[in-house]
């Protein structure tokens, strides 16, 4: 990593997919609008969380960052360089220094390929080990970073559970000596013991060989373990972004708010007698988002204004921004917002959004 400022800059990010119809999907009748104006700024060396509800965009960002998808306005420049427009020598240097690990751990891997050729293969396409001894030895020295005995070459994916398939997959992804990962929910198909394991492996990793991480996710509690700073997504857009503790400890945006108090508190006692602020309605189509700000047909402390104008993100304390001007210390016009009463909590809530 050569520079000195963020390694991952956003600015101004859109992502929008055409809707076709006809009889050779050749007429665009709309557009859904994935991303629609994200900016961001991850640091070096840390993780950076991104959650939201099913559909917000998270994935496609992930996706954006990678260079799987090209945006359809904005920019994104990692370690001071803009991705967009890269020719093909500059492109494969810039896929040595970013890896992904996905969310599957059953269908990431090839099932026909033994975790040698899995492991190896970045190493035999950027033609950096093209010598199979030299290189199985380098595959030997990944699996055992990441928990996993040498004897693990010579099986196939079939053969190992699914916290040792993602572990496959975290050496596959280090395979390059990589400086940023992008992890796509990389522990929500797992148990939850073997989650933990990840995680600090994770950690361990992140620290061992100075990685920086945007890490997708929807269960609260393992984005606030793992990450140092949190972006909360609706329909394609950043409400609010905020260091991992403030965030979790005094959220201002009432989407933030809605998605906390629907973590369910171990103990009964306490989750009966707590408030729970509910979201009302469903989430509007990306097809055909809300004018202003996106949230407000579900927001209490929505009003006229909030119909007709996009909230931008401002601070509302040290590194904490939200993109709400009723909430916060310099609120304008704040309203008070309807009470949302108490609920029980459910039997076997999952505690994830």
């Amino acid at each position: 990593m050569s520079g000195a400022g963020p390694l991952v800059e956003v600015r101004d990010l859109k992502k929008h997919f055409p809707v076709k119809r006809g009889l050779v999907f050749d007429r665009v009748i709309g557009q859904i609008k994935a991303v629609d104006g994200v900016s961001f700024a991850i640091r070096r060396g840390e993780t950076f969380g991104l959650v939201g509800e099913s559909g917000c965009g998270k994935t496609t960002i992930g996706r954006l960052l990678l260079k799987l998808e090209e945006p359809t306005a904005g920019e994104i420049r990692f370690d001071g360089e803009a991705i967009a427009g890269l020719d093909a020598r500059r492109t494969l240097a810039f896929r040595r220094r970013v890896q992904a690990v996905f969310q599957d751990p059953y269908s990431s891997l090839n099932p026909r390929m033994t975790v040698e050729e899995i492991v190896g293969e970045p190493l035999l396409v950027h033609g950096i080990e093209s010598d199979r001894a030299t290189r199985l030895q380098r595959v030997r020295e990944l699996l055992s970073v990441c928990g996993l005995p040498a004897r693990s070459v010579d099986r196939y994916p079939h053969e190992m559970s699914g916290g040792q398939r993602q572990r496959v997959g975290i050496a596959r992804a280090l395979a390059l000596r990589p400086d940023f990962i992008v992890c796509d929910e990389a522990v929500s198909a797992l148990d939850v013991s073997i989650q933990a394991q990840i995680v600090r492996l994770l950690e361990e990793l992140r620290d061992e060989f100075g990685l920086t991480y945007l890490f997708i996710g929807h269960d609260l509690s393992v984005v606030r373990h793992i990450c140092q700073r949190v972006a909360v997504m609706y329909l394609g857009r950043i409400v609010e972004i905020a260091d991992s503790d403030p965030l979790f400890d005094d959220a201002c945006h009432p989407y933030t708010r809605a998605l906390l108090s629907s973590v369910p508190v171990p103990n009964p006692t306490i989750e009966q007698q707590r408030a729970h602020q509910e979201i009302r309605g469903e989430i509007p189509s990306p097809m055909n988002p809300p004018s202003g700000c996106v949230f407000h047909p579900r927001c209490p402390l929505a009003d006229e204004s909030c119909r007709r104008l996009v909230p931008a993100l401002r601070d509302v304390g040290e590194d904490h921004r939200v993109a709400c001007p009723k909430v916060g210390p310099d609120a304008i016009n704040p309203v008070t917002p309807v009470s949302q009463g108490r609920r029980n909590p459910t039997p076997g809530h999952p505690g994830s959004m």
